[in-house]
């Protein structure tokens, strides 16, 4: 009932074209477009189904990234309004569901989940988890390990320094960035032996973030980390 009242006092939008309706409309859904070019997150060439390249693979080296949208149009707006004012944290959901719908056809993806994976968001810095009112990749995370069945946690990684907007960065600058700035949660210390982990994020470009991400989580046991990302720039 409350929903209800709600959509009649302020009725959804389209974040796109502005149509009544819901956040998003069939038409500008339609401008989607899925990514069909992956890379390995290593060396940045061509990879199969985004997964490391065997001759790239290090002892803390990332396994793979899984991007599923090309980062323009629709797919902007979306993810703007889900990080920036006016904080629709309601698109998160809408955005499992469409990344559900593009890793599923990655042939990648089922070895994983037999592996009983952990899935689990990179982590927002505190300061500005608590601006924004939520992690915006913790939502679309744990939707998404409702629809694959799996363990999401939200707290394997803490971020321990307040990093600069990796967007603003170049490659180099942006490894240098986030050197240093995760960790693993206490609790998780030493306790991830043999586990394996499937990080989202919002967006990946040169994969510094969650290369950061594999190296923390493997020098504390984890064998396998995988990221799925929303979108991939163009």
């Amino acid at each position: 009932m409350k929903n209800i009242l709600l959509d009649i006092l302020f009725p959804k939008r389209c974040v796109n074209c502005r149509k009544f309706g819901g956040f998003l409309c069939a038409d500008c859904f339609a401008k989607i477009s899925f990514t069909t070019n992956f890379s390995c997150p290593v060396c940045l060439a061509p990879a199969i189904n985004g997964m490391t390249h065997p001759f790239c693979k290090k002892k803390y080296s990332l396994d793979g990234v899984i991007p599923t949208l090309l980062y323009k149009g629709v797919v902007k707006k979306l993810l703007y309004q889900l990080k920036y004012a006016p904080y629709l944290a309601s698109l998160g959901p809408i955005l499992s569901d469409i990344l559900f719908e593009g890793i599923i056809q990655n042939e990648s993806l089922f070895p994983l989940l037999q592996k009983n994976p952990i899935i689990a968001p990179v982590p927002l810095h505190p300061n500005r988890e608590r601006f924004r009112g939520y992690n915006h990749a913790g939502i679309i995370a744990q939707n998404l390990a409702k629809k694959l069945d799996a363990v999401y946690v939200k707290d394997i990684l803490k971020r321990i320094k307040d990093t600069k907007p990796q967007y603003k960065l170049s490659k180099e600058d942006r490894k240098k960035n986030i050197l240093g700035a995760l960790k693993v949660a206490e609790k998780f210390e030493n306790k991830l032996n043999g586990k394996t982990i499937i990080l989202i994020d919002d967006i990946t470009t040169t994969f510094a973030t969650l290369q950061e991400c594999a190296k923390v989580l493997k020098k504390s046991g984890a064998v396998t980390v995988v990221g799925i990302t929303v979108a991939k720039e163009a």
